[in-house]
């Protein structure tokens, strides 16, 4: 039986789930209505429905979110994170079945309202940690629950965004720590997410210490740049490899160069503008409910992007690298997929003790993450089946990755560790 679907937040993110209810999954079910506070953003994604062949979707100020809840079996959730609780908590109190993009809320008021929704809702929570289905990341979880190391004693695990993916953060609302919750939020709950699934533990103690390092305004002022508020109309745009013109790319510039004389959204301001408070440095140290410890850090201006993680262990050690790209040209994809030629690798080792490294191969299946979103969208959409490697993510599993990103936030400001059980 096909299930009606809303779609609540119409930019970028919400086009993997209507392209997909509108090609592979139309047979799951159908758009029953758009949500957003901008018409011009969910007008460019009823474009792309009227081009599939399909009658436009029904469009709805949150104003008239009841409404939209009264139309849907279940809610599709790609707002700014800090509005993501207010929606799942509403949907679950109708009965409305929700997938929610990451992070599921971005502070402990959030987690606290929205286990309170769940525990007392017959709906479903599904939160759409796509990294959990790329093929690389699940190969490693079948070496740990295959016990080829042992008993995992400690992890690390670097991740780096580079000047093109890092810089966008602080471009759009996420360079403000109220909307995202930060980046240890906003992107590190995947990474606490994928350690917390690897190892089957739960995260005890954090502390970190973070800084805006490269970008802001310190950043600009350390350069002795005279910088733009926004890249639009800007001198110099064309020059300038941290300013975004969004007249290169249609799709920008439908969804939010053409959308600002309604909420007046910027969606290129300057990378080292006025305003940002989120950090661009951080480094963490966590200790799990089963002894292990993990040294862990984000930086968000690195020349290559990718991620090292390292699993020591009581029979060895397994190791994975991968470099999405490793290099950017000035004015390169956001998407670091988007380009190709740019020296993306990824290698997975395991080595017992007293052996040689084994290197095991990663099988890559089509479409983004190495086939991963393809497997996501059919949980999603299907359902998750019997799946060995427990991929579908619940809210528990939501509540548990951001919190670990607000317990490293608050040691980071105050300078201590901070128990998880403090914040619930």
């Amino acid at each position: 039986m096909t299930r009606r679907y809303a779609v609540v937040g119409l930019g970028h993110r919400a086009q993997l789930y209507i392209d997909a209810l509108l090609g592979e999954w139309r047979d799951t079910g159908e758009i029953v209505a758009f949500c957003d506070t901008n018409r011009t953003r969910m007008a460019y994604h009823n474009l792309r429905v009227t081009a599939a062949g399909r009658e436009p979707v029904p469009v709805f100020h949150p104003e008239r979110y009841a409404e939209v809840l009264s139309l849907a079996d279940a809610v599709v959730i790609t707002t700014i994170d800090a509005r993501h609780a207010d929606y799942v908590c509403a949907a679950l109190d109708a009965g409305v079945d929700v997938i929610v993009e990451k992070p599921l809320t971005v502070d402990a008021d959030g987690c606290r309202r929205i286990a309170a929704a769940a525990g007392s809702s017959s709906a479903r929570l599904i939160v759409t940690f796509n990294y959990r289905y790329s093929p690389r990341n699940s190969a490693v979880r079948e070496l740990l629950a295959a016990g080829r190391i042992g008993r995992v004693t400690s992890v690390h695990f670097e991740w780096l965004l580079d000047t093109i993916h890092g810089a966008d953060y602080f471009r759009r609302w996420h360079r403000e720590k109220k909307n995202s919750g930060g980046l240890l939020v906003h992107k590190s709950t995947h990474h606490f997410d994928l350690v917390n699934w690897w190892l089957g533990s739960s995260p005890e103690t954090v502390f970190a210490q973070a800084g805006l390092r490269f970008y802001g305004q310190s950043g600009a002022e350390a350069a002795g740049l005279p910088r733009p508020a926004r890249a639009h109309g800007a001198p110099g745009l064309g020059a300038d490899p941290f300013l975004l013109d969004m007249t290169a790319d249609p799709r920008l510039k439908a969804l939010y160069l053409d959308a600002e004389h309604e909420d007046g959204y910027l969606r290129d301001q300057d990378v080292f503008g006025a305003g940002i408070d989120i950090d661009d440095t951080m480094s963490v140290l966590i200790r799990y409910a089963d002894r292990t410890a993990m040294t862990y850090s984000l930086t968000a201006y690195s020349p290559w992007e990718g991620y090292r993680v390292a699993f020591n262990g009581t029979r060895g050690r397994i190791e994975l690298q991968v470099c999405e790209r490793g290099w950017t040209p000035p004015h390169g994809a956001v998407d670091p997929s988007a380009l190709d030629d740019t020296g993306g690798f990824e290698r997975l080792t395991v080595q017992e003790h007293w052996q040689k490294a084994e290197e095991v191969p990663i099988v890559n299946g089509a479409g983004g993450h190495g086939g991963g979103d393809r497997l996501l969208l059919d949980d999603v959409f299907r359902g998750a089946g019997d799946d060995p490697l427990g991929r579908q993510a619940g809210y528990a599993d939501g509540i548990r990755s951001v919190l670990t990103g607000v317990a490293a936030d608050r040691s980071a400001r105050t300078g201590l560790p901070v128990n998880l059980s403090d914040l619930t």
